[in-house]
């Protein structure tokens, strides 16, 4: 085809163009895929630390950029990334939390769970203030009890926490019959615990259930004869690490 402006001959620029692939959605789908949404709990907290920073500023003049970072701080706390639960089968039980790992003990579930008062597979995970502090339901099942019980707030990572401290605990039931409790703990600076689901709810291994602000711990007890796939010290991603499989599945 004739060329009557020249652009195609050598030298002469060429105009730009963007790269193969390239799309405003694509590029908005990556943004939002790396920047994780916020947990419903976390908003009115957010927008009191943006009105209030909006404040001293128009009050004082200053304050704008420490604003913006308390802000920023404080949205990313409440952060709800994106899981994947591992292909498994329902032998196996997820991390309910991200955070470490604080403690493995055999020892009586607390008697809001409704197991027997004998000797089973504890699993502590411990949540600092930089981790991610939604809880994710640990297996595919139902919800057969809530129980909510007042308490103190020591330090999270103390073991005495789990008996102590403020809690609010789940049992759950697998298709299999199987029985699997989760305890949100309050720890130090928590002063709030959300639990999203109830008893009768169908839930499934990954799905987000509740919230613990500032600080907290998780406690899984399992079935007698369970076996924990984890160890002391080994960091876990809710909804993603294997944390035990259930007795019976080899």
């Amino acid at each position: 085809m004739p060329d009557p402006a020249g652009l195609s001959q050598p030298g002469v620029p060429q105009p730009a163009h963007p790269p193969a692939g390239f799309s405003i959605p694509h590029v908005v789908g990556l943004v939002r895929a790396a920047v994780p949404p916020m947990h419903p709990g976390g908003r009115p907290i957010v927008a009191g630390v943006a009105v209030a920073a909006g404040l001293l500023r128009a009050v004082t003049g200053r304050g704008a950029v420490a604003g913006v970072l308390a802000t920023a701080a404080t949205a990313a706390f409440f952060r709800e990334p994106r899981r994947v639960p591992p292909p498994l089968s329902h032998a196996a039980v997820l991390a309910a939390a991200d955070g470490t790992v604080a403690s493995i003990a055999d020892t009586p579930p607390p008697p809001e769970l409704q197991l027997p008062p004998v000797s089973a597979p504890r699993v502590s995970v411990f949540l600092s203030v930089l981790d991610v502090h939604v809880q994710r339901i640990p297996v595919d099942g139902r919800v057969l009890a809530r129980e909510y019980r007042a308490g103190k707030f020591l330090s999270a990572d103390l073991d005495k926490a789990s008996e102590d401290n403020e809690r609010t605990a789940l049992l759950l039931e697998t298709a299999d019959g199987a029985r699997v409790g989760v305890v949100q703990i309050a720890g130090l600076l928590a002063r709030r615990i959300r639990c999203d689901v109830a008893p009768g709810d169908e839930v499934a291994a990954g799905q987000t259930y509740g919230l613990i602000r500032f600080g907290s711990r998780v406690d899984t007890y399992l079935p007698p004869g369970s076996r924990v796939t984890v160890s002391v010290g080994q960091r876990t991603i809710g909804g993603e690490t294997v944390l035990a499989e259930l007795p019976g599945n080899g």
